[in-house]
């Protein structure tokens, strides 16, 4: 069995990660980490999920959660996300990170941190989202220059950033494919007298609301035709299976810093 530890373990990707342990026969969780005053200190992580007892308290003590971990998984925050990457490099613990909003710093953080553990970073970790990017960007590499491109996504009314995670992978992919990079072409809002399209731009829209878990539409949009692309997360439990998905594949990695498609066998041409 995996010994898996879980940061993040009272959120609401925490406690998706902990039902889909609790359900599977190869994993055993050890370890489940909170933050400093949450109200399920001390309490076990079975009842955050309304199930067994899993006999595991949760802790604000990353050593503690970490002790027999082999693979941890991280859905926080990025200023959480940096002191959890820290302690696995400690404890030698392979860690999978959900996170999104990482700025360049804690980027850097993980790629230094890799030289010691293995690390699956991704900003969306459900494995037909990463299948969706692929599909995308070999679109837009056949499809080339000739078709304005905009990507619209939606999420729950919680998200604290914008554009989404996903949303910016899927426009750094297509800049790739392209010869670009995102920072040359993206176009986040409109308002206004904007004037016309510039050519070869990529255009954002984001919509927040109600409990919607995650909505990520591509439209290559040409003179004659247009090719779009969509997928819709019905349930938070895809991700948390990816991240557990990738958490066995990362146990018995090499330090590195690896994405979903390493994990999945896609390319990443």
């Amino acid at each position: 069995m995996l010994r898996v530890a879980v940061f993040g373990a009272a959120g609401r990707m925490g406690r998706a990660v902990l039902s889909c342990i609790c359900e599977a026969d190869d994993l055993k969780l050890v370890g489940a980490i909170t933050e400093p005053g949450d109200k399920w200190l001390g309490r076990d992580a079975g009842e955050l999920v309304g199930g067994a007892a899993a006999g595991v308290p949760l802790t604000d003590e990353r050593a503690q959660g970490l002790d027999t971990a082999q693979a941890a998984v991280d859905f926080t925050l990025p200023s959480a996300t940096e002191a959890n990457v820290r302690a696995c490099a400690e404890h030698g613990t392979a860690i999978v990170i959900g996170t999104t909003g990482l700025s360049e710093r804690q980027r850097n953080a993980l790629e230094k941190a890799a030289h010691e553990i293995p690390i699956v970073y991704a900003r969306n970790l459900s494995v037909g989202v990463n299948v969706f990017m692929e599909l995308v960007a070999r679109a837009a590499k056949a499809l080339g220059d000739g078709y304005d491109v905009e990507i619209a996504e939606a999420h729950h009314r919680h998200k604290v950033d914008a554009p989404s995670g996903t949303a910016l992978t899927l426009g750094e992919r297509i800049a790739a494919a392209r010869g670009r990079k995102l920072d040359e072409l993206a176009v986040y809002a409109r308002h206004g007298q904007t004037g016309p399209r510039v050519p070869g731009t990529i255009g954002f829209s984001v919509v927040r609301g109600g409990n919607v878990v995650g909505e990520h539409a591509v439209r290559f949009i040409g003179a004659e035709e247009e090719v779009e692309f969509f997928h819709r997360a019905a349930d938070r439990k895809t991700f948390a299976r990816g991240a557990l998905r990738a958490a066995r594949w990362a146990a018995g990695q090499a330090p590195g810093l690896y994405s979903m498609a390493d994990v999945l066998g896609l390319s990443r041409d």
